[in-house]
């Protein structure tokens, strides 16, 4: 174990910085394979340099929302976010990936962020990962605020993939 300073606390020392945004990204695209497919849906949505840390499905108190095209994200970093994705080699085939993120009104508290991925056309993507926040605030005794989401569709062309996420980082 490293040795402690006298200001820095074992609890300090052992955990990462608590990231203070987050950001709603999307994509969707084709791809020779499955795992192309993802590796373009992820360019597509801002993060494909990235090494995507998936994480559980909290909000960090007070984290305020950003543009993902304002937010530096280090080539290679490692980058917390809660994502869905999924893909498919049957052409014609719809494919869907959403995420929500449940907003409590009080900022204190932390939020929620629900992914849910599908065959099948986004309205009935959003609609379940929406009610899954609602869900989440319900079990937590928690006063939902508001819920923001993003999600995408894609009609499958050869091998295609769809992605949604919440990326966490620092301001």
């Amino acid at each position: 174990m490293p040795e402690l300073s006298p200001t820095t606390s074992t609890k300090e020392q052992m955990m990462l910085k608590t990231p203070n945004i987050y950001c709603l990204v999307k994509g969707a695209s084709e791809g020779r394979t499955r795992l192309n497919a993802f590796d373009n849906a992820l360019l597509n949505a801002g993060v494909g340099d990235t090494n995507l840390m998936r994480m559980s499905s909290i909000v960090p108190p007070g984290a305020v929302e950003y543009n993902i095209e304002d937010v530096d994200l280090p080539a290679g970093g490692l980058i917390p976010l809660a994502y869905a994705h999924i893909d498919s080699a049957t052409p014609g085939r719809y494919i869907s990936s959403a995420v929500a993120i449940g907003i409590p009104e009080d900022e204190t508290e932390p939020g929620v962020i629900m992914e849910y991925e599908d065959h099948g056309r986004l309205k009935n993507v959003e609609e379940i990962v929406e009610q899954m926040v609602i869900d989440a605030f319900d079990y937590r005794n928690r006063a939902l605020k508001e819920i923001k989401s993003i999600g995408i569709e894609h009609q499958v062309e050869n091998c295609g993939a769809t992605f949604a996420g919440a990326v966490l980082w620092y301001e």
